[in-house]
């Protein structure tokens, strides 16, 4: 990463910490400011649990009983679903990919992620998690997500390039915006969910 990118993405990290206060509806939950009515304290400060057991491998099928495991929305009525499984058999459905980045930074299971899944944003299929390309758009006017603020899956690195090069919402550099679910911790999840993270 040059110096110039990693200034970029901290001010764009920076800015979007500061930005949190302002709410959208959906996902969010409220405003993204720590007091707002989207959970007590208490509730702020678990982390998410599994919404599934017994899972020998995954992907399972969507059905319409599920329920996000960060936002309780019913994941088959969005397009970015996604899903995740634990090592022990344990596992979460996601409405959106922004959901799957609050629960992989914020979930605390006694046992390792041994898959996940999310919707490609160009396919609509359903693509290995771990290997994607999450491109971390951040202007909210210009995705017009349904359930707040999303990052772009891809599978292929390249069709997330040229995502990438046709948002001209902002001015977004590939090396600090394009990156894999092992690199996504609490300031990128907080981007997207920011209100739904436990409080510390």
């Amino acid at each position: 990463m040059t110096e110039r990118g990693g200034l970029e993405r901290r001010r764009l990290l920076g800015a979007l910490g500061a930005g949190a206060a302002v709410g959208i509806a959906g996902c969010l939950g409220g405003s993204g400011d720590d007091t707002d009515d989207s959970g007590t304290d208490d509730e702020r400060a678990q982390v998410y649990e599994p919404t599934h057991e017994g899972v020998d491998e995954g992907p399972i099928e969507f059905t319409e009983n599920q329920r996000c495991a960060v936002c309780g929305m019913t994941p088959t009525d969005y397009f970015g679903k996604g899903q995740l499984v634990h090592e022990n058999g344990l596992a979460a459905v996601f409405d959106s990919p922004g959901c799957l980045f609050a629960y992989k930074v914020s979930s605390t299971p006694d046992s390792p992620v041994a898959d996940a899944w999310t919707t490609d944003y160009e396919t609509g299929d359903l693509i290995d998690a771990t290997a994607a390309y999450f491109v971390l758009i951040t202007d909210e006017q210009a995705a017009e997500d349904p359930m707040g603020i999303d990052p772009r899956p891809f599978a292929a690195r390249e069709d997330a390039t040229a995502f990438l090069e046709e948002w001209t919402a902002e001015d977004l550099t590939e090396d600090d915006i394009i990156v894999g679910l092992e690199s996504v911790d609490m300031d990128i999840a907080a981007i997207y969910r920011g209100s739904r993270l436990p409080i510390e």
